[in-house]
């Protein structure tokens, strides 16, 4: 009886062992790891919902836990939400900032707990706390806007003139720049040449920039340009937009005032993220081309960076020139950018399964 006991006893101790090692299993069956703080600017464009929940998705996979905020573009709230995620014991912080220049004195804090931080899709700048950047090419994109608008107008054939207006980014985010001097790159020849007209006489990146790339100001803009610019009989035969909701605001702009309706054709409009309501317009067609970026990609990126990290390796990048955010040249890892219109919107957005084709009726 007591040697059966003894057994008995054993067998619960075993048990118990086993539980315990199974403890620290996810639903998945991977180990659990530490917290990732996941800071990102706002829920009111799709892309940073799309970034968020993709690159949540990998890391829980992984095991990892993760604190995932967004700020609303409220540069206060996204600075207090990093101070939360370093107090709740955050291992790594991820940041696509609002403003790349305010996040100083917070990253210091990060640093002083020997948190790393990898700036995502914008980057962070005057700061030496930053180890890795994340994002696109960021230049590619202008490039492959201002290509499809000189493919579209047929540049290199027709003698011209075509009247254009340049809309640029946020001035506090540093992407912004990259999106403009590689879309500059593009047409300044075609400026020079005077092949392309600027109506406006709106030239700079400041002139065009749109503070938080807000759409409602794009709109505000466009109207007025129209308004002070094309009153003559001119039309407006391309528009350089940088991103998917500056370009909305810019067509309900054209539209006001009857681009699209009769003999008067919309004109091109480029943009960037393949948001879904803008991919819709260019099935409707209205907006003409965006860059597609797969933030499933971006996220896998970070991902890698993060698993690096913690095994105390240097993380993959392809760049360590170009991103100078002012104390350091941050190491960076470079996604490439895709054109899409409605001749390859399918392939690139449905066949890839980023959007189903009901998502885009």
């Amino acid at each position: 009886m007591k040697k059966k006991s003894g057994l008995f006893a054993l067998l619960i101790c075993f048990m118990l062992l086993l539980a315990a090692c199974g403890g620290n299993k996810t639903s998945g069956g991977s180990e659990e790891k530490g917290l990732i703080g996941v800071a990102m600017p706002t829920k009111s464009s799709q892309r940073w919902v799309d970034d968020g929940n993709n690159m949540v998705k990998q890391l829980k996979e992984l095991g990892y836990k993760t604190d995932l905020q967004y700020a609303e573009d409220d540069v206060d709230k996204q600075i207090e939400q990093i101070e939360n995620m370093i107090v709740k014991g955050a291992e790594i912080l991820v940041v696509a900032s609002i403003d790349g220049t305010a996040l100083t004195n917070v990253l210091e804090k990060a640093a002083e707990q020997d948190i790393q931080v990898i700036a995502y899709d914008r980057l962070i700048m005057g700061t030496e706390n930053v180890s890795y950047y994340a994002t696109f090419d960021n230049f590619q994109v202008g490039v492959l806007q201002a290509n499809y608008i000189e493919e579209a107008l047929k540049l290199s054939e027709e003698a011209g003139p075509f009247n254009i207006e340049l809309f640029a980014g946020s001035p506090d985010d540093n992407n912004a720049n990259f999106f403009w001097d590689g879309a500059i790159s593009v047409l300044q020849p075609h400026i020079d040449s005077g092949k392309l007209v600027i109506q406006s006489g709106q030239t700079s990146f400041e002139q065009g920039a749109t503070m938080r790339w807000d759409g409602n100001l794009a709109k505000s803009r466009m109207e007025n340009i129209l308004s002070k610019s094309y009153s003559n009989g001119e039309t407006v035969d391309a528009v350089l937009s940088p991103y998917d909701g500056i370009s909305r605001g810019v067509i309900q702009a054209l539209k006001g005032v009857g681009y699209g309706s009769g003999d008067l054709p919309l004109p091109i409009i480029t943009g960037q993220d393949a948001e879904s309501a803008s991919v819709k317009s260019m099935i409707a067609g209205e907006q003409t081309q965006t860059v597609f970026k797969d933030t499933r990609d971006l996220a896998a990126v970070v991902v890698d960076m993060i698993q690096s990290i913690q095994k105390g390796e240097e993380a993959e990048v392809n760049d360590t020139e170009t991103y100078d955010n002012g104390k350091k040249v941050v190491p960076s890892y470079l996604v490439e950018p895709v054109s899409v219109d409605i001749n390859n919107y399918k392939e690139k957005l449905i066949d890839s399964e980023y959007y189903t084709e009901d998502e885009l009726k």
